[in-house]
């Protein structure tokens, strides 16, 4: 593979033997990026896997990592400023674009190519079929978000009306539906991991459906920046680009227990046995790309996507919202 799966390797050991690949008082001559993510997920394992195996620093990075809690609090912190690159689901950028803005959002990277949330019963349901949401009530996600344009996709795909078959939630503020959902009264909630499996072991509720496997390859979520900052600061986004790429290659090589160890430091309540259950989950439905570069026929169907969904006014070009140039020279 890339001749840099080496030192991330080296870095792996150091970091299940407990020692620090790079100090963190040897900081001066990095560049400082500050990355806003749409949610803290092991769904991102990759990214964290990067971080801790000390790869933004072998590229000159010293990144800080802020959660945005949503993918419109992410592209408000990008379009301001206080971001220097954003990660979330795509859709967000072509909104922005749609509004006219002239410094729009560019994707350069994408991680996730399926997605990566679970339905949650409040019962075992080992012969769950999605006709059964037929008159139920789900906590669901933001109305133009990802994880909720995907699960109408799949409704529609199994013959359900998402606006009368069943009564979608969408009053809850993004990652706090797992807290509310024992007292709320709906019969599901749609979750990310590690808040999917940490009901099921609270007894709180069942896991009873992949929406990565059924919805099928999905571009989910991919690393943007502005236009104007990616071309001021190209060799900073080649850079981020290499060091995710390294990430990357690391989970698609290693075991979920080992990457559990490795990440372990981001997610410090969740115990590694654990998160290598999540990981394995995630690894079997081939959750992780092996490379960064987001493709036009992806692009194609996260645009059919939002057309279902009624949230695309127009389609846009695949060439002004996403760049593969970097993506590209990373793996190489």
């Amino acid at each position: 593979m890339k001749h840099f799966i080496f030192p991330c390797a080296l870095w792996a050991g150091l970091a299940v033997l407990g020692l620090s690949g790079c100090s963190q008082s040897e900081t001066s001559g990095l560049t400082p990026v500050t990355l806003n993510e749409v949610a803290h997920s092991v769904f991102y394992a990759p990214q964290y896997a990067a971080i801790e195996l000390g790869c933004f620093e072998e590229e000159g990075i010293d990144l800080k990592l802020v959660n945005g809690g949503g993918a419109d609090k992410v592209m408000t912190a990008l379009i301001s400023g206080d971001a220097d690159i954003g990660f979330m689901g795509s859709e967000a950028g072509i909104y922005v674009y749609q509004e006219g803005s002239e410094d729009y959002a560019v994707n350069f990277a994408q991680l996730t190519q399926r997605a990566g949330n679970f339905l949650v019963s409040r019962s075992p349901e080992p012969d769950f079929q999605w006709a059964d949401l037929k008159g139920k009530s789900v906590l669901g996600g933001r109305a133009g978000g990802m994880p909720e344009m995907v699960f109408e996709y799949i409704l529609k795909k199994n013959g359900l009306d998402p606006q009368t078959d069943l009564s979608i939630d969408q009053s809850i503020s993004f990652g706090l539906t797992a807290a509310a959902f024992p007292g709320s009264g709906a019969d599901y909630t749609v979750e990310f991991e590690p808040f999917a499996t940490a009901l099921e072991q609270q007894g709180q509720g069942y896991v009873v459906a992949s929406l990565g496997v059924d919805s099928g390859y999905v571009p989910y979520t991919a690393y943007s920046a502005r236009r104007t900052y990616m071309e001021e600061h190209p060799e900073i986004i080649q850079g981020f680009v290499n060091a995710i790429q390294k990430g990357l290659e690391y989970v698609n090589s290693h075991s979920a227990q080992e990457i559990a160890e490795v990440i372990h430091p981001q997610f410090q309540e969740t115990d590694t046995a654990t998160l290598a259950v999540i990981i394995d989950r995630y690894k079997e439905q081939d959750t992780w790309k092996e490379d960064t570069i987001f493709t036009e026929e992806s692009f194609d169907l996260l645009q059919n996507i939002l057309e279902e969904a009624g949230e695309l006014k127009d389609r846009v070009p695949y060439e002004d919202l996403v760049t593969t140039e970097f993506a590209e020279k990373a793996a190489d």
